[in-house]
């Protein structure tokens, strides 16, 4: 496998209370792809063991979750158990952990479902995975944007 080891891949969640959307970049850490929508259980450990081991499957460097703020610019209602989701993950896997503006992404995964003909009622099934991949886009884009450190 030869990959760049100076090109770190990272993890991203859009974390709902009923599902969570995951993405992963490329080896090249230019693009964000959906992975799959994890159905969370009731049992917490449970749905950070899944994530863990997608963390190594797909030798992980860091997480970005999607941080739910207000349009306002506020913390949300599921902010709080979602900074605390994160920090549990973040603990377990032993990786950074980013929170990444999420507003507005799952209204936009809906539309770009609805642009390319996906029938309503099947949005629910990859909603979820498609906002992750637009969370994981906008933070792979902004890493792109910043000056490269000097070794």
């Amino acid at each position: 496998m030869a990959t760049d080891a100076s090109i770190p891949r990272y993890l991203a969640l859009d974390v709902g209370s009923k599902r969570i959307g995951i993405a992963v970049s490329d080896e090249l850490g230019l693009t964000a792809q959906p992975v799959l929508t994890l159905e969370r259980r009731r049992n917490l450990r449970e749905d950070l063991r899944s994530i863990a081991r997608l963390c190594r499957r797909y030798s992980i460097a860091g997480i970005v979750v999607g941080n739910p703020l207000a349009l306002s610019g506020e913390l949300s209602s599921q902010a709080a158990k979602v900074h605390a989701f994160a920090a549990e993950l973040g603990e377990l896997t032993g990786l950074p952990v980013h929170r990444w503006d999420e507003r507005l992404t799952t209204h936009e995964a809906h539309q770009i479902l609805y642009e390319s003909g996906h029938a309503r009622q099947d949005h629910r099934r990859v909603v979820d995975q498609v906002a992750a991949t637009l969370i994981l886009q906008s933070f792979l884009d902004r890493q792109a944007d910043r000056p490269a450190k000097s070794s």
